[in-house]
């Protein structure tokens, strides 16, 4: 019988990439999650990764089964919340790089109810629209255009996207840079698709040339990094918040922004509530 903890573990390691990281997150040994990752393999008679001995790629059967995966993973903690959640709890989608915003929010809700409890539950950005429209969620902050019946999108806030390079390309000690100076070189696009709407619609016309897409920030640092002949762009706080010696985050001339957006329910929610919300999760 296929148990919970196998899916979790195979999720971690989709998402990681990585079985060491893998494990580190679900504080457990490494071969714990080998076994795990393995029993599921038999028990659904396909393999789910392709593993040398530098990566780890999930192949085609194991993208199909991680979308499923995230499905049931996420029903059964409906479950489990609908047993325990309090009637003032709060679940908040999240994503990478909004921790300063986060608490200005929360802090902000906490002054008009103190008393309630919080849930924050980071997903990507697909998902987090999924648990909205499912009730998994009360609220989602994503960056970027998103368009999903159901769901009411409430611009709140902009920030700047910065170029991204390696702390050995050429341009990476100049304290700015502009789109045309880095034509040479090949653009990592965001693979979250409201952000990377948002970039190619900011590059649209410029003759930047796009690379196969990145994928969590993590990994987004960390190939730049190494790679001198690309570059990325990314909000800037979420660069600051991941503090990588290896690349440098340039301001662009001129400068290219991203609306950060709360997603909520779309029903009949009142017009003080709905402004409440806009006023909690604004620039400060």
């Amino acid at each position: 019988m296929m148990e919970l903890r196998a899916l979790r573990y195979f999720v971690a390691v989709a998402e990681e990439l990585h079985f060491g990281r893998a494990a580190e997150r679900l504080r457990i040994v490494q071969p714990a999650v080998s076994q795990q990752v393995a029993r599921l393999e038999r028990e659904l008679g396909t393999r789910l990764f392709d593993r040398t001995s530098r990566t780890v790629r999930l192949t085609e059967s194991g993208r199909r089964v991680l979308a499923a995966a995230r499905e049931t993973l996420a029903a059964a903690e409906h479950v489990r919340a609908v047993v325990h959640e309090p009637s003032d709890l709060v679940r908040i989608g999240t994503a990478a790089g909004l921790t300063a915003r986060l608490e200005r929010g929360i802090d902000a809700l906490r002054e008009l109810n103190p008393g309630f409890d919080l849930v924050l539950v980071d997903l990507p950005v697909i998902e987090r629209v999924h648990a909205l429209r499912r009730g998994e969620l009360d609220l989602a902050l994503v960056r970027g255009p998103v368009s999903a019946p159901g769901v009411r999108v409430l611009p709140v806030w902009s920030e700047p996207l910065h170029a991204v390079v390696s702390a050995r390309h050429p341009v990476a000690e100049r304290g700015s840079v502009t789109v045309a100076e880095l034509a040479d070189h090949v653009l990592r696009a965001p693979s979250d698709p409201p952000l990377h709407e948002a970039v190619t619609a900011a590059l649209g016309s410029t003759g930047t040339r796009f690379g196969r897409p990145v994928g969590t920030a993590q990994d987004t640092i960390v190939e730049v990094g190494s790679d001198p002949g690309s570059w990325a762009l990314m909000p800037a706080t979420e660069v600051a918040a991941i503090g990588s010696t290896r690349v440098r985050s340039l301001p662009l001339l001129p400068p290219i922004t991203i609306t950060g957006n709360i997603l909520t329910p779309d029903d009949d929610i009142p017009r003080q509530c709905t402004h409440a919300i806009t006023a909690a999760f604004e620039d400060a």
